[in-house]
């Protein structure tokens, strides 16, 4: 069945090290069995007003909030050599990459595969012309709250795990939508 962990971030700049919240969900067996969500202060607490325009997180939000040094431990026993999903696989897994990198950390020991399940180019390939998570999860009838981090790496588990059911519930939204 399926087992594995998804994983969004958000940024507080343009910087692929400023993670400003994470949200992991591990699944086992096709069932949603832990999450994992925190605020993370991003390096010198600085933070672009575009980002936080985008998630609504501002430096006041994370003055106290942990590191990602400070929870590392946390995250990997949930990505530790698991198979990853995420919606936008290839920035998290840069973002991973990187704050690890900037921490003294080496990505390589997690034991990840080199590219990431990814539900945005699996949505593609079953002919959804727009993949943008939020169109992708009206479509296939799943809750989100837009650009929380816990929210987002919810729906891209839940997204991986209905993809065997998103060509008909794509033919059936576009019938009640013409």
């Amino acid at each position: 069945m399926h087992t594995f962990t998804s994983i969004d971030f958000e940024l507080a700049t343009s910087e692929y090290n400023s993670v400003c919240a994470v949200g992991l969900v591990s699944v086992e067996d096709g069932k949603i069995v832990n999450e994992f969500y925190s605020l993370v202060q991003p390096p010198e607490n600085k933070y672009m007003w575009q980002t936080t325009r985008v998630h609504g997180i501002k430096a006041k939000d994370t003055a106290n909030a942990p590191t990602f040094i400070d929870i590392f431990p946390e995250i990997l026993p949930l990505v530790y050599g698991q198979k990853m999903v995420a919606h936008n696989e290839e920035l998290d897994r840069k973002v991973l990459r990187r704050c690890m990198q900037h921490a003294g950390l080496v990505y390589e020991d997690l034991g990840l595969q080199e590219r990431w399940e990814c539900t945005s180019k699996i949505y593609k390939q079953l002919g959804f012309v727009k993949t943008k998570l939020s169109v992708v999860c009206e479509i296939m009838g799943i809750q989100l709250n837009p650009h929380d981090a816990l929210s987002d790496a919810r729906a891209s588990a839940e997204l991986f795990l209905l993809k065997d059911s998103a060509k008909d519930k794509l033919i059936k939204y576009q019938l009640v939508n013409q």
